[in-house]
C-alpha cells in the first residue's frame, strides 16, 4: 500500500519532498504515538498516508510521515545536575510519595540513591538520602520544537488547544504542570508554527474536544446540531471526519441539554465481568478529634448537637451496607476511610501523605474547597472523584456530579408537562423576582397565561400576593397545568389554597414548580391541598415505596429498627453503583456513557460528559403529591 501511495505521488508529480513529506524508519520500541510526538503530528495524520500501519507496525518498516509545520528554532530547555545528598531521618507514617512531594524528587530518583528501598519498604528510623540537584537552562535546538503562549483572556484549554491545531491531551502533554483553568496571562508550551497557520478564535464560538467512540448522533444530542451543521461550522470535518481528540468549534449558543435521554434502566448485575478488587477512598468530616471517645454520653450529646455529623454517618451507613451487597455479587472492595475535618488543610495532609494512583474513585469530600483540591490533586491520575454530597462549581475531568444540575431538573419538568396530550391550557404564576422564569416558560407554551403578584403601592416592593379576581375565568372545564414560581412561603400557601377552591365540578388543576423549595414546605402549606392538585415537581431522588419489597430497607430496619434516612440511601446507591459499574468495566470512564441508566432505592444515575469538563449525572425523577404520599410520576 506504501510503495502504491508513493507510486501515485510521483505520477502526479508530487514528490515527497516537495509536498511536505518525510519518510520514517520504524525502530525496536517504538509506537504511533511516539512517532507522531516526535514529528508533532497525530496518529490519525500517519494512518491516513500509512492505512497498512493499523495491522502491520514492525520494526524496519518505512512511514510516510507529513511534515510539520513547526518552525526550527532553538529553545530554552532545562536540564539538572546532581550536587550532593540530604540526609533525612524517616518518621512514622512517612512515605516515599509524600517524600517525594517534599523535597521535590521523584520517588524513582529516592530510591537509586538508596537501593535497599528496591527491596526494602520504608521504615521509621530509616536514614536516607535525598538527592539534590542544580537546574541549569541552555538553548537546543531540535527539528520538532515548540514556542511559548500567553493565554488571553476567556481562552480556556480547549481555545488554545484548537488554536493551535492540536488535542487537550497533547496540550497537556507540552503542559504537565497546567492549572486546570487557565488564566490570563498564564504561559503554555504550545507547537511553534507559523503565526498565519494560527486558527482565529471567535467569541461567538465554544470549543469542545470529541470523545472516544463519540458519533454525530451523540454530538447532535449533546449539542442540538447535526453533521451537517457541525460540518458547516468545521469544514475539515468533511475531510477528516470525526476523531477523538479532535476540538471542535460550536456556536456559544448551543444547548447542551437539548437531548434528555430517555433510555431504559440498565441491569449492571448481569453484565458483571471485572472481579479484580476495587480500591475506594472514602473522604467524610467526621471531625472525630472534637469527640471524647471514652466518654459515652458526651459522644451522644456532641452526635445529637452536631448537624452535620448525623448526615455523615448515615451516608458511611450506606456506603458499607453497599459493600456487603457488591460483596454478594462477587465483588469485593478495598475500603480506606479518611476524616477530613472539614479542614482543606487536613486534605492537603492526606494528599501528601497517601498515594492514590492505583485508586478506582475516590468519594467525598462535602467541603468545596477541599473537593476542588482533591479533584485537582488526583487530576493528573486520572483517579475518579465522586461529588457525592456536594455541587462543585468547578467540573474537573474527573469529577462525576450526581446531582443533577437545576437547569435539567427545570427542562424534564418542562419536557413532562409538554408532553402531557391531555393539558388544555397552561398558567404561569411568579412573584415578581421569578419574571425571568415566567417569560422563559411563556416562550416554551406561547399559549400561557401567566400572573404576577401585586406590589406595595407605596414603596414599589413585591408585596407577594394576588388578588382572587385575577383568577376569574381563568379555569375552565377540563384539565389545567399551573406553574407556580416563587421562594415565598406566604405568597405559596395563598395561592394553592385559592387554586385548590377552583377545583369544582369538572375543572382540573395539576400545581407544578420548576424549583420545589422551602416555600412548599412552610407550616401554613396543607399538603391536603398540595395532594389534591396532584402537585409535581422535578427531583435528584425519590421516596422509596413503603409498599414494595425492598431488601435494603428490610436489612437496615432489622438492624437499627427504623427507615433509612434520604443520606442512608444516597450512600448506598451512590457506592453500590460505582463499584458496579466498575465491575462490568476496566474503569468508572468506560462504564459511564449516556445510554447507561441505572436506578436503586431513591437515586438513579446517568452520566454525560460535559462539554466543558467531567461527568454529569442527567438521571431525573419527576415527583408528585398523592393522597399524602410522594410518588413517581408517571
Amino acid at each position: 500500500m506504501k510503495k502504491l501511495l508513493t507510486v501515485i505521488l510521483i505520477a502526479l508529480g508530487l514528490n515527497l519532498s516537495a509536498q511536505n513529506y518525510i519518510e520514517h524508519k520504524i525502530e525496536e520500541g517504538e509506537t504511533i504515538e511516539s512517532i507522531a510526538k516526535k514529528y508533532l503530528v497525530t496518529p490519525f495524520d500517519i494512518y491516513a498516508l500509512n492505512p497498512d500501519a493499523k495491522t502491520k507496525f514492525q520494526p524496519n518498516t518505512v512511514l510516510i510521515i507529513p511534515n510539520s509545520k513547526i518552525k526550527n528554532k532553538p529553545i530554552d530547555e532545562e536540564s539538572k545536575e546532581l550536587i550532593g545528598y540530604k540526609t533525612h531521618k524517616v518518621k512514622r507514617k512517612e512515605t516515599l510519595y509524600g517524600l517525594s512531594k517534599k523535597y521535590g524528587v521523584s520517588e524513582e530518583e529516592i530510591k537509586k540513591a538508596n537501593r535497599f528501598l528496591y527491596s526494602e519498604n520504608l521504615k521509621k528510623g530509616d536514614k536516607i538520602k535525598i538527592p539534590r540537584y542544580k537546574t541549569f537552562v541552555s538553548k537546543v535546538s531540535l527539528k520538532n520544537t515548540v514556542k511559548k503562549y500567553k493565554v488571553q483572556p476567556k481562552e480556556g484549554k480547549w481555545r488554545v488547544a484548537y488554536k493551535f491545531g492540536i488535542t487537550v491531551a497533547e496540550l497537556e502533554a507540552l503542559n504537565p504542570n497546567m492549572k486546570p483553568i487557565l488564566q490570563p496571562g498564564d504561559e503554555l508550551n504550545v507547537p511553534n508554527i507559523e503565526d498565519q497557520d494560527e486558527k482565529v478564535i471567535e467569541s461567538e464560538y465554544d470549543y469542545y474536544e470529541v470523545l472516544p467512540k463519540e458519533g454525530f448522533y451523540r454530538l447532535k444530542i449533546k449539542t442540538g446540531l447535526t453533521q451537517e451543521e457541525l460540518e458547516a461550522i468545521n469544514p475539515e470535518l468533511k475531510e477528516s471526519g470525526l476523531k477523538a481528540g479532535m476540538v471542535l468549534k460550536i456556536p456559544a449558543s448551543a444547548d447542551a441539554t437539548s437531548g434528555l435521554l430517555d433510555v431504559e434502566t440498565t441491569n449492571l448485575e448481569s453484565k458483571i465481568k471485572n472481579f479484580k478488587v476495587k480500591k475506594l477512598a472514602l473522604m467524610l468530616p467526621y471531625r472525630l478529634h472534637r469527640i471524647d471517645v471514652d466518654s459515652v454520653e458526651e459522644a451522644k450529646d456532641m452526635i445529637k448537637k452536631d448537624k452535620l455529623l448525623p448526615i455523615v454517618l448515615d451516608f458511611h451507613v450506606g456506603v458499607r451496607m453497599a459493600l456487603d451487597s457488591a460483596k454478594q455479587l462477587g465483588i469485593s472492595t478495598n475500603l480506606k476511610v479518611f476524616d477530613t475535618e472539614y479542614q482543606p488543610s487536613t486534605i492537603s495532609k492526606i494528599l501528601s501523605d497517601n498515594d492514590f494512583s492505583d485508586y478506582d474513585a475516590v468519594i467525598g469530600p462535602m467541603e468545596e474547597k477541599s473537593f476542588d483540591r482533591v479533584a485537582d490533586g488526583l487530576r493528573s491520575d486520572r483517579v475518579p472523584v465522586i461529588a457525592a454530597l456536594n455541587n462543585p462549581k468547578e467540573i474537573y475531568a474527573n469529577v462525576f456530579k450526581t446531582i443533577p444540575e437545576d437547569k435539567l431538573l427545570q427542562k424534564a419538568m418542562i419536557d413532562f408537562v409538554k408532553a402531557d396530550s391531555l393539558k388544555t391550557k397552561v398558567v404561569v404564576i411568579a412573584d415578581q423576582s421569578h419574571k425571568a422564569t415566567s417569560e422563559m416558560l411563556k416562550k416554551e407554551f406561547p399559549t400561557a397565561t401567566q400572573i404576577y403578584s401585586q406590589k406595595d403601592k407605596k414603596t414599589g416592593k413585591d408585596a407577594h400576593f394576588i388578588y382572587p379576581v385575577q383568577l376569574e375565568n381563568v379555569f375552565r372545564p377540563g384539565k389545567t397545568i399551573v406553574f407556580l414560581e416563587t421562594n415565598n412561603g406566604a405568597f405559596a400557601s395563598s395561592v394553592i389554597s385559592m387554586l385548590n377552591a377552583h377545583t369544582v365540578d369538572k375543572t382540573e388543576i395539576v400545581l407544578v414548580t420548576l424549583d420545589k423549595n422551602k416555600a412548599f414546605e412552610g407550616k401554613d402549606v396543607d399538603n391536603n391541598n398540595l395532594s389534591n392538585l396532584q402537585f409535581h415537581y422535578p427531583s435528584a431522588h425519590r421516596n422509596f415505596d413503603e409498599h414494595k419489597s425492598n431488601g435494603f430497607v428490610k436489612a437496615y430496619k432489622k438492624e437499627f429498627g427504623v427507615s433509612p434516612s434520604k443520606y442512608v440511601a444516597r450512600g448506598f446507591d451512590i457506592t453500590l453503583d460505582i463499584l458496579l459499574r466498575l465491575a462490568t468495566e476496566d474503569n468508572l470512564y468506560e462504564a459511564s456513557n449516556e445510554v447507561v441508566e441505572t436506578e436503586y432505592v431513591e437515586n438513579k444515575f446517568r452520566y454525560n460528559k460535559s462539554l466543558y469538563g467531567g461527568y454529569v449525572n442527567e438521571a431525573v425523577y419527576i415527583v408528585k403529591y398523592d393522597n399524602l404520599r410522594i410518588v413517581e410520576a408517571n
